[in-house]
């Protein structure tokens, strides 16, 4: 196992930090990338506490740097001989009801989201079809199952995600490369906080939705000391890029999973007064 390599985008904090380490101290090259390399010590310094720096390096890469991820990752193979993971962990939040997001907004949360995983996909599956192998592991959220208010763009592009993956799966298995998707709930990262940005009209006078908003908010942040821990996740994700036959999904989270059966059994007007209930019931 200590000679495969992993390739994770987003690395800087969070999910990626953390999975990082954790691909590190299970004898991975781990190939760290980030957008923006001032933050590259919150990693560095964490594997140094974890004593597996040896095994991490940091490279820059913007998802949505379209054109120049091609020759990234080919810097990337003939630094590293090839990868043999590729985990599409960079992404962020954008709040708000859909009637106040902008045509702009809702593009910045797809090139990122969405178009970066696809664009960093193709880069690197014509390596891991030479190699008849590899594995590529996206990084969901229940938000991709499930639809939630204040979080449209969010929700949207996690939900493409999924129908990306699904078809993806099917269409790269024939080639000895596998696709898995990691559809995590609530848990202590830097999505909700730093990660998370605010639709501008939002919390505007003349927005009809910023009071729900304000609400929404506030029930965020009340609730992130009760968030779960994201080693779980990062633990998880290894074990899918080394399991023999990995699934597509893995739902991961307390709760997660009587909500879907409720949701996928329960007709659609039963599922709507859940959420409007749990709307009315924020301070």
């Amino acid at each position: 196992m200590s000679n495969r390599v992993v390739l994770i985008t987003g690395a800087s904090s969070g999910f990626g930090l953390i999975t990082a380490i954790e691909f590190a101290k299970n004898g991975f090259t781990v190939v760290a990338t980030m957008r923006d390399m001032t933050k590259e010590n919150n990693l560095i310094n964490k594997a140094k506490l974890e004593g597996v720096a040896a095994y991490i390096h940091t490279f820059s890469l913007d998802v949505t740097e379209f054109h120049l991820l091609d020759k990234r990752i080919e810097q990337i193979i003939q630094q590293f001989g090839k990868i043999d993971v590729l985990v599409n962990n960079a992404g962020f939040a954008l709040g708000g009801f859909a009637e106040d997001i902008s045509i702009g907004e809702w593009k910045q949360q797809f090139e990122t989201n969405v178009f970066g995983v696809i664009a960093v996909t193709n880069a690197v599956l014509p390596y891991m079809r030479k190699e008849s192998r590899g594995r590529i592991i996206n990084i969901s959220s229940i938000s991709g199952r499930v639809g939630f208010p204040g979080l449209s763009p969010y929700v949207s592009s996690k939900h493409a995600l999924e129908g990306y993956s699904e078809s993806l799966r099917q269409e790269v298995k024939p080639f000895g490369i596998d696709v898995s998707l990691i559809e995590p709930g609530s848990y202590q990262t830097n999505i909700w906080t730093s990660g998370k940005k605010v639709a501008e009209k939002a919390n505007e006078q003349t927005s009809p939705y910023r009071e729900m908003m304000g609400k929404m908010d506030r029930h965020l942040d009340q609730q992130k000391d009760q968030l779960q821990n994201p080693q779980q996740v990062a633990k998880l994700i290894v074990k899918v890029a080394t399991v023999k036959r990995p699934k597509l999904r893995y739902l991961i989270g307390r709760g997660l999973r009587f909500g879907l059966v409720i949701k996928t059994l329960a007709p659609a007007f039963i599922w709507d007064k859940i959420i409007q209930s749990s709307i009315k019931k924020l301070s």
